[in-house]
């Protein structure tokens, strides 16, 4: 069984990469991130309320009160916050900085169809899309 430390947030940005990392995020994940962290990380990201809902298939009130009583949400919103997360961590890299990344997301993207990619971190298969995006970037292979 994976250890019972809670995972802070500093620590997700470099535990992703190792097999004692995954099994902390996904220990973090099954227990569910409070709003609390949710909050610190949504306040990273030029997302809105509204936005966090729509990725994470809520509606705005169920966020809202998810923060006024102070409770965690679930797994699998809390997998697909730190899906996000680990995303733009990997495109602060690529692009250089995070504001280059967010600036790239917002804008539609031949290589993936003309979509613009921040309308596709709404599912599993999105962020994978992106993340493949990035590796080509990354490796100079630009379709």
């Amino acid at each position: 069984m994976a250890s019972s430390k809670k995972l802070q947030e500093p620590e997700i940005a470099y535990l992703s990469g190792t097999d004692t990392g995954l099994l902390q995020l996904i220990e973090s994940v099954r227990r569910g991130l409070s709003f609390q962290h949710f909050k610190k990380l949504m306040d990273s990201y030029s997302f809105s309320l509204a936005e966090w809902a729509h990725m994470l298939h809520v509606s705005d009130r169920t966020l809202q009160r998810l923060r006024n009583e102070k409770k965690s949400l679930d797994p699998v919103s809390s997998e697909r916050v730190l899906e996000v997360h680990l995303l733009y961590l990997q495109g602060a890299e690529v692009f250089g900085s995070a504001a280059n990344f967010d600036l790239w997301m917002q804008t539609p993207s031949l290589a993936l169809g003309g979509v613009v990619p921040k309308s596709l971190l709404d599912t599993g298969f999105g962020i994978s899309l992106i993340k493949d995006e990035l590796t080509r970037i990354e490796h100079g292979v630009l379709a």
